[in-house]
């Protein structure tokens, strides 16, 4: 996902263009790690003194219902993420200090038809967390 692709999304369902919108979404196509409602909130005070925690809540969760950005929960708190690009099944290794991800290829989940032929699954979800080579190194 990128901001042009995510506009259109929000255009398509109807929803108005705006520059908060716009800014919080180019927030995260720069960041390209999970960030929190207070990591956009730090980001876009001085542009938008007046903007609230609500406004920005509301932002992402609409974000996240259109499938524009995924979520994860980190340290008790959702953190947000512009939705991978690739359509291909994956999962995450998700750094607990910096935020940013990598890929997992191979899904653990692979051998559960066999280990369990009896049980329908519908839907998981595998996120391995941890430290990213940068941060352990500081």
């Amino acid at each position: 996902m990128n901001i042009d692709q995510a506009m259109t999304v929000l255009k398509n369902k109807g929803y108005k263009h705006t520059d908060k919108r716009a800014d919080m979404l180019k927030l995260f196509a720069d960041q390209k790690r999970y960030l929190s409602a207070k990591d956009v909130l730090e980001s876009l005070q001085d542009e938008y003194p007046g903007l609230s925690f609500d406004t920005i809540y509301r932002n992402l969760s609409l974000f996240s219902d259109l499938n524009i950005l995924e979520a994860t929960e980190l340290d008790g708190e959702k953190r947000f993420r512009f939705s991978c690009a690739t359509s291909e099944h994956h999962h995450h290794l998700i750094c607990l200090d910096c935020g940013k991800t990598k890929h997992i290829h191979s899904c653990p989940m692979d051998s559960l038809d066999t280990m369990y032929p009896d049980f329908e699954v519908t839907g998981h979800k595998f996120e391995i967390y941890g430290k990213c080579e940068e941060c352990r190194s500081e």
